[in-house]
């Protein structure tokens, strides 16, 4: 692929998700927008559709992604534990910096990135990431906040549910009736816009107050990532097909959860809102880049 061509996918693959994005932003900037039940209903119904969807396609097969899912763990907790030693230095607590370090975008930005480079066969490899590090957002995240907190809580979560429902279709081999498939995957095809949607109306609430530290941060994130990701692609042979996904997964910025979190346990919410969303907004110059590694 010559350099015109890559520059022109580069841009195809971003400028929709920027566009949504940006839609969004104004959209919600001129009309101030509540997406509260809307996030609900993609949490709720929306994305674990869309998970189970995938999942119980007969072409799905869990053993194809081990390499993948060890790989996309050793990056989260690797730049959890790369990071730690920096707030310190940064004089941040642990519990503010570290989980949006560890924890990243995979959902509103990776499922759709994903998509866009690499095309619709793409869609199970971008699932598998953002389960993982779902799953350790739900286990470790959780735990780093409130050691106390109640796991029988997580495997009652819908995302959680159809991941253990999606498992066994799929391991068992079962079939989804026809017109049963069509209805789950339609559920399913609204999750990926409407998080594109809600990440450009949460970017109106960017808090400048916290600018140093969201700069800082919006570069250690991705650097983090990729440092971790880097060592163990060159300790592992890991599959030469995942090593391009686990890359930019590995540069995404922090997911928007950890904000929902920070305010839920009420961990310094204003500096992860800042960290979130300035992080995000710097990856508009972070992510082509590395794609255009990848590519």
């Amino acid at each position: 692929m010559d350099s015109a061509s890559l520059l022109l996918k580069i841009f195809n693959t971003v400028f929709p998700l920027a566009t949504i994005v940006l839609v969004a932003f104004l959209y919600a900037r001129v009309r101030p927008t509540d997406m509260s039940v809307a996030n609900r209903l993609n949490i709720s119904v929306f994305v674990p559709a869309l998970i189970f969807s995938i999942m119980a396609s007969k072409e799905f097969h869990i053993s194809k992604y081990v390499d993948l899912i060890v790989a996309t763990t050793v990056v989260v907790l690797g730049s959890g534990l790369l990071v730690w030693p920096l707030c310190r230095w940064l004089k941040v607590s642990v519990k503010t910096l570290v989980p949006p370090m560890m924890f990243n975008n995979s959902g509103n930005l990776g499922i759709p990135l994903i998509l866009l480079a690499f095309g619709e066969s793409a869609l199970p490899i971008a699932l598998v990431l953002f389960l993982t590090e779902n799953l350790l957002h739900f286990t470790v995240g959780m735990y780093l906040m409130n050691p106390k907190t109640n796991f029988i809580n997580v495997l009652k979560m819908p995302m959680v549910v159809a991941t253990i429902l999606g498992l066994v279709w799929s391991l068992q081999g079962w079939t989804l009736a026809p017109a049963v498939e069509v209805s789950v995957s339609m559920l399913g095809q609204i999750a990926i816009p409407l998080m594109l949607f809600a990440l450009g109306v949460r970017m109106t609430n960017v808090d400048f107050s916290q600018w140093k530290l969201g700069v800082i941060s919006g570069l250690i994130c991705p650097l983090s990532g990729l440092i971790v990701a880097l060592i163990w692609l060159w300790l592992v042979d890991v599959p030469s097909e995942y090593v391009g996904y686990l890359l930019l997964f590995a540069c995404l910025p922090p997911a928007v959860l950890n904000y929902m979190v920070a305010e839920m346990y009420q961990q310094e919410p204003h500096k992860v809102a800042s960290i979130v969303l300035i992080g995000n907004l710097m990856s508009i110059g972070i992510v082509p880049c590395v794609l255009f590694y990848v590519l």
